[in-house]
């Protein structure tokens, strides 16, 4: 089989939301032909769309891995529901947040998955931890995250310490 690499974004604002991305990031590295190769900084966002709400903790992880997509984004969503995720609300508060953001260049859109995330280069709690954990990445029809994060510069985001 051949290996992919993919980013993930992370987010959370229920429940330790720190300790459920770092928590989640040590579950992706036990995913079946999966390792983490990277992961990035924890950022505090204010939400989007629905803002009535506590902040986020985003981040994201850069993995290797041989599961096709559709496998890769089955998995996600089993750890999202071992940490109580519940869709009642969307854009509603959540314990854990999953999202393939890329699958090397692949452009893909089935019904549940679309790769790249179509909104990953419109918001910074996307652009800014991609660019620190895979610094060239590029999103496939939009171009280099890097260029990409400077579009965005007015959306508040906080670099967390260590």
């Amino acid at each position: 089989m051949s290996v992919h690499r993919a980013a993930i974004a992370l987010g959370a604002n229920l429940q330790d939301p720190e300790g459920q991305v770092r928590q989640a990031f040590e579950e992706l590295d036990l995913l079946p032909a999966t390792r983490v190769v990277a992961r990035s900084s924890l950022y505090r966002t204010a939400p989007v769309g629905l803002t009535e709400q506590p902040a986020f903790v985003n981040a994201v992880a850069v993995v290797e891995t041989e599961l096709p997509p559709r496998a890769l984004l089955v998995e996600l969503l089993s750890i999202e529901r071992r940490h109580g995720r519940q869709r009642d609300v969307p854009n509603g508060p959540r314990t854990l947040d999953l999202d393939i953001l890329l699958y090397g260049d692949l452009q893909h859109h089935e019904a549940g998955l679309t790769i790249p995330h179509p909104r990953a280069h419109e918001r910074a709690f996307v652009l800014a931890p991609l660019a620190e954990a895979w610094p060239g990445a590029a999103i496939p029809g939009h171009g280099p995250v890097r260029a990409l994060l400077e579009g965005v510069r007015e959306q508040a985001i906080e670099k967390l310490g260590a």
